[in-house]
């Protein structure tokens, strides 16, 4: 069967999230779409219609896996059943990237709906670096590690987070799939420029970017508080923090994520374009400078 699949390599363009309420819609109509992410844990069970949809919209479109559960900054060992399922569903699937968050979301036996921070001091990394390293050894291919959105911080932490991110690559090796919402979520929560961790952040080592929709809202004192929602288009000043990444990485594979109050196929589609704009817009503009620096 994989033989009769697209290459698995993410182009640069937009992507988006894939939905059971746009399977047929995929399978029937074959939109232009630069590639398709799922989430992990909603595919690892043996076979039933998921499997046979994304099988079908596998042979068309590369595909990336996105991992939630697998609780990387977790002070625990990593759960090997975990593991050998995540294991078979990137052998069947040949996705072009496989990435995890900077969170954790398991204690003992307790697993979380939600994934949790962690401080950045040289423990906690040395926690990181060891899970990465037993990730990738078992999945025999690299992973990405994304950037989280945040809502609180430690005082222990001596790292900051940038600087957390750029030492684990060093380490493990691993590529960092740089998230612009977290960004301007995090940064309006704690009343920092997120054009300033855009410009700090080691863009060499990213490989895909995630764009999504954030919910307004308040917290005890009444200050702005922004929530990684998923549930509504990309807002305009992350459109333009966007802009400034590309400008810094240039084109890459970038996923609009929406996993609540699922859209039309057409609205959804529409921000994998809005992506793509974006992009060839940054193209142009550099061959432009370059006609400019030649004398053309």
């Amino acid at each position: 069967m994989s033989a009769q699949r697209v290459n698995s390599t993410l182009p640069a363009r937009g992507g988006v999230g894939l939905k059971a309420e746009h399977y047929r819609t995929i399978l029937n109509s074959k939109p232009d779409m630069g590639f398709f992410e799922v989430h992990a844990e909603n595919y690892m069970g043996a076979g039933g219609p998921p499997h046979g949809y994304l099988e079908a919209i596998r042979r068309d479109y590369p595909l990336s896996i996105h991992g939630v559960g697998l609780s990387i900054g977790g002070a625990n060992p990593l759960n090997k059943n975990h593991l050998a399922r995540l294991k078979a569903l990137v052998d069947r699937y040949d996705p072009g990237m496989f990435s995890e968050h900077l969170a954790w979301s398991t204690h003992d036996t307790q697993y979380y709906n939600d994934l949790l921070p962690l401080p950045y001091t040289d423990v906690t990394l040395q926690q990181v670096v060891e899970h990465i390293d037993e990730t990738q050894t078992h999945l025999g291919r690299q992973m990405l590690l994304e950037n989280p959105s945040a809502y609180v911080t430690f005082t222990q932490s001596t790292y900051e987070e940038t600087e957390f991110l750029n030492e684990i690559v060093k380490r493990t090796g691993c590529g960092l799939l740089l998230d612009v919402n977290n960004v301007f979520v995090s940064a309006t929560n704690f009343g920092s420029s997120p054009e300033g961790y855009i410009d700090r952040f080691p863009v060499e080592h990213v490989q895909e970017i995630h764009l999504g929709g954030y919910a307004p809202d308040t917290d005890e004192r009444g200050y702005p508080l922004l929530i990684d929602a998923h549930d509504r288009k990309v807002a305009d000043p992350v459109w333009a923090l966007y802009a400034r990444t590309i400008g810094r990485t240039g084109p890459l594979p970038t996923l609009i994520e929406w996993d609540a109050d699922i859209p039309t196929w057409d609205v959804l589609a529409f921000e994998a374009e809005q992506a793509d704009v974006t992009m060839q817009s940054h193209v142009q503009a550099e061959k432009r400078r370059g006609s400019y620096a030649s004398g053309i």
